[in-house]
């Protein structure tokens, strides 16, 4: 009854405001309040819209309708009609993604938008049944089962490629720079994503990838960062953090795994449609890498919560950022549970980098352009945030300003950076995810560390 009292109150202010006060006294507010009056009856003229659309589909389609099914479209609908990342899920899909954020879910492992009508491929989780089918970033899923997915919503699709463990389904993908469709045949399998995978390249330099952010990413992460500190002694001279084709997940994790290898000072801000609900995340002491040097490794399939982390890293100086430059994801969605009926996802803030930079729709730059391959300086730049649909805009220039703040310069030794190539040679071999010899990024970053190193043996990170 509360939303209800309250209306009644503002029409009886309404009311007063107009026929007494507003001739004498307050002519702006009568007019103020006309307008919104005018457009609450607006507003209800819609709604009755809505519900004789629905009663003539109910009485006149060709087939017997579900009601349910026909009113969570057109909530569905709506939502996305807003922007990519906004959703309606149903009770079984919001139970599904509770299931995920814990890190175990039943699928394909697949992150993807939509985009045309189609299903497109963010990218593929590693070590799960689309990652070694060969599915990648930027595939546009167009078939499921040899049924076009025209006309399915996003959610719909998903839960088409959803199913039990040892199930097979078959996807048509339309891939950029491929003439012909691709058919690929995938067993469903659990999905249980290794969020943070480890190593030491060579002796002296440790690897870390993360994944996804899920609520196991931050404590696999301190995990791995002591482990590796133990294999190499004191001969670690710095940590690769692989973001590549990360797609980002939960807020909290993103500022807990950037929390641990900062100091202090803000890691994200958001800013809401409402001032009141802006927010700050901070920093506290307790560095876990010791103030080892860090390069994080990012490409066009980092997106979200990876580019929270690069982006933090890198405003204060904390990383140098390497790889291509990001997906550009800088809004935050929140997941609003319906009793009894699922739950809306709710883009309901942008999120800044400590500098004050909005990188919705823009990406991380990276401070070193490493590419992966010679082809991919000639090829088209994959589709990122911007080419989304309805994408948000991206506000850095609004209230004021004219741009985003400039970042605080690199300050690498003299020469180092000279001995990172942009390219891989003529000739290089094929990347191949089982030789990390030959994945150039990953090289690069390894070299530029072992410089640093030895330009530079003294540094410490500022306490």
């Amino acid at each position: 009854m509360k939303p209800k009292m309250r209306m009644v109150g503002v029409v009886g202010a309404a009311f007063v405001a107009g026929t007494v006060l507003g001739p004498v006294v307050m002519p702006p507010v009568v007019s103020a309040f006309a307008q919104e009056a005018g457009n609450r009856a607006e507003t209800y003229r819609l709604l009755n819209l809505f519900g004789d659309i629905f009663e003539r589909v109910r009485a006149e389609y060709v087939e017997p309708v579900n009601d349910r099914e026909v009113i969570e479209s057109a909530i569905n609908g709506m939502l996305q009609g807003l922007d990519p990342h906004s959703s309606y899920m149903n009770a079984r899909s919001f139970r599904d993604m509770q299931v995920q954020t814990r890190g175990e879910f039943g699928g394909l492992g697949i992150e993807v938008s939509q985009e045309g009508g189609y299903v497109k491929v963010i990218s593929p989780i590693d070590d799960t049944p689309a990652a070694k089918a060969g599915v990648k970033p930027g595939d546009l899923i167009t078939h499921l089962n040899g049924n076009s997915v025209q006309g399915l919503t996003l959610q719909e699709a998903v839960e088409q490629m959803r199913g039990e463990r040892g199930s097979s389904i078959k996807l048509t993908i339309r891939r950029p720079g491929t003439e012909s469709p691709i058919e690929l045949s995938l067993t469903r399998d659990v999905i249980r994503p290794q969020v943070a995978r480890f190593r030491m390249e060579g002796e002296d330099v440790g690897y870390v990838r993360l994944s996804s952010f899920n609520e196991q990413t931050e404590g696999a992460l301190r995990r791995a960062v002591s482990t590796l500190r133990q294999q190499a002694g004191n001969n670690l001279k710095g940590i690769i953090l692989d973001l590549r084709n990360n797609p980002g997940g939960l807020l909290d994790q993103a500022v807990q795994v950037s929390d641990d290898f900062l100091e202090r000072g803000e890691i994200v801000s958001t800013r809401a449609r409402r001032a009141d609900d802006a927010q700050r995340w901070n920093a506290k002491p307790g560095d876990i890498a010791d103030g080892l040097r860090v390069i994080v490794l990012i490409n066009g399939g980092s997106a979200s919560a990876s580019e929270i982390v690069a982006g933090a890293l890198q405003d204060h100086r904390r990383a140098v950022v390497l790889g291509t430059k990001s997906f550009g994801k800088g809004s935050v969605q929140t997941v609003m549970p319906i009793p009894g009926n699922g739950a809306i996802r709710l883009t309901t803030a942008r999120y800044y980098t400590p500098s004050g930079r909005s990188i919705q729709a823009t990406g991380i730059t990276p401070d070193i352009e490493v590419l992966a391959t010679r082809e991919e300086g000639n090829a088209p730049l994959r589709d990122r945030e911007a080419d989304l649909r309805r994408a948000l805009r991206n506000d850095n220039g609004t209230n004021g300003s004219t741009e985003a703040p400039p970042l605080p310069p690199l300050n690498l030794p003299a020469g180092v950076q000279d001995k990172v190539s942009r390219l891989p040679p003529e000739g290089a071999p094929a990347f191949d995810p089982t030789k990390p010899e030959t994945d150039f990024q990953l090289q690069q970053a390894a070299g530029l560390l072992r410089a640093w190193s030895t330009a530079d043996p003294q540094r410490r990170a500022a306490r």
